[in-house]
């Protein structure tokens, strides 16, 4: 599928489109997003600043998506686990921007060839609309080579 359908698709997938976040750039080697969430009224929390599930929720996907289809079907692609550090509070647009380049790919195919999982972390900056950070998002994703696919 082209990049172009899957941030159209993406971007009206309930979860994310019901909270407000949308994908604004998707490279078409599927190697760089950058998603915002917009403040309004149906993602503050009680003190009027980003609600942090919200928050929480634009980092979801899209390092599984980025893996998924930069490794091919021949490898299992799963998030395993995540955490926030919510470091101020989000009074304006908050964005994040997710980047895998070569050598992790690369990485990630010699610590599964032999059909090992492999756990890579990637942490994820989101800041406000003036560039200060809001909070970081530490993901582990869990990516083993299928079966059929190993060395």
């Amino acid at each position: 599928m082209k990049w172009q359908w899957i941030r159209r698709l993406v971007n009206f997938w309930p979860p994310l489109f019901f909270t407000g976040i949308k994908a604004t750039h998707i490279s078409a080697d599927f190697r760089h997003i950058e998603v915002v969430l917009k403040l309004r009224w149906y993602n503050r929390n009680f003190v009027g600043t980003q609600f942090g599930g919200s928050l929480f929720a634009m980092t979801d996907p899209w390092y599984m998506l980025m893996l998924v289809y930069n490794l091919g079907p021949d490898y299992y692609v799963w998030d395993k686990s995540a955490h926030i550090d919510f470091i101020a509070p989000g009074r304006s647009a908050a964005r994040a921007v997710f980047r895998i380049d070569d050598a992790t790919l690369e990485r990630i195919r010699e610590h599964t060839a032999a059909g090992k999982k492999y756990l890579p972390n990637f942490a994820i900056d989101i800041t406000d609309r003036e560039g200060h950070l809001v909070a970081t998002v530490h993901r582990t994703v869990y990516v083993r080579r299928k079966p059929h696919k190993r060395q």
